[in-house]
């Protein structure tokens, strides 16, 4: 199993891709790119078979990477664009698996008092819940409204309990149809933190992508279809340090196009060589943008806003 350190799917093919040299598609994954505007990109991934799941360690299902160029500096506009695109990929994913009355249920993963890890959190906050309304006060719901009731079940740390656990006693007491679950995710490249959605219908496994792995939330486990929502926040130090790599050789091939060296080392990754040189020094941390505060608020807006149109 390759040390993939990241929870996006289209990075774990690129990244088996270029180690075992493979120019086509991967047998068992099978993949497609929409350009949506000249910000927005949206790339399909659909794991087909054990062979394709086996081989950048992801579940059989689809997974769906929206990427915005300017997400980052984002405006108003942008956002609004964004959160547009969102919930019209997120409400096909939704009306696969539950009618339009069917129940749902929001939860917010991570730390609330972390910021790259408050996204989940942050989300709940702004999600549009009527479960309480329909059930108390149904005179006052129209005909057809969705049920919807959102959590944010905290971590291991603070409470103590799996957030699995928590899930597994709501589930049996609310019954929703479909679950929702954000959380913020690590990538293997600096250019998609903040700046890249994935969606995926095959749950997901809180902490995977900084090895911190908990139990996994999934229809396996909680017998009720899962959508997973994410936005990579965070990468670690050998990251940063391949991508500032690259960078600063592509600036000189600029200046040196004859460096037979230099255009070597631009085509290999560097990744394992860096982590091997910071790991024993303990100088390979999670690092995130110094903007993180108004970043998490922009994604949460987005995300929200997104959920809230698809449900």
């Amino acid at each position: 199993m390759y040390n993939f350190r990241t929870d996006l799917a289209n990075e774990r093919r690129d990244i088996y891709k270029k180690a075992n040299q493979i120019e086509n598609e991967i047998e068992g994954i099978e993949s497609e790119i929409e350009k949506v505007n000249e910000t927005i990109t949206i790339e399909r991934v659909k794991i087909t078979n054990n062979q394709g799941e086996k081989a950048i360690g992801k579940p059989i299902g689809n997974y769906i990477t929206i990427d915005v160029k300017k997400l980052r500096i984002a405006q108003q506009e942008e956002i609004e664009k964004t959160a547009d695109v969102l919930q019209k990929e997120l409400k096909k994913i939704i009306d696969i698996h539950v009618d339009k009355e069917g129940s749902a249920l929001v939860v917010g993963l991570g730390n609330i008092y972390v910021t790259p890890d408050s996204l989940g959190p942050k989300v709940i906050n702004e999600i549009e819940v009527t479960r309480h309304v329909i059930k108390y006060l149904p005179q006052y719901v129209e005909e057809g409204t969705r049920e919807i009731s959102a959590i944010s079940p905290g971590v291991l740390g603070t409470t103590g309990i799996e957030t699995l656990e928590i899930l597994k006693g709501i589930v049996e007491n609310v019954k929703p149809k479909i679950i929702i679950v954000i959380d913020a995710l690590a990538s293997r490249s600096i250019e998609r933190i903040s700046s890249t959605i994935q969606l995926s219908d095959t749950g997901i496994v809180p902490g995977a992508g900084v090895e911190n792995t908990r139990a996994e939330i999934s229809e396996k486990t909680l017998k009720v279809p899962v959508i997973a929502l994410g936005i990579p926040t965070v990468v670690e130090t050998a990251v940063l340090v391949n991508d500032c790599l690259d960078l600063f050789i592509e600036k000189l091939q600029q200046e040196a196009k004859s460096n037979d060296y230099l255009n070597r080392l631009k085509e290999q990754d560097n990744y394992e060589e860096i982590k091997e040189a910071l790991n024993p020094t303990d100088y390979n941390m999670i690092v995130t943008p110094k903007e993180i505060d108004e970043l998490i608020e922009n994604m949460s807006s987005i995300v929200a806003r997104g959920i809230n149109l698809s449900l």
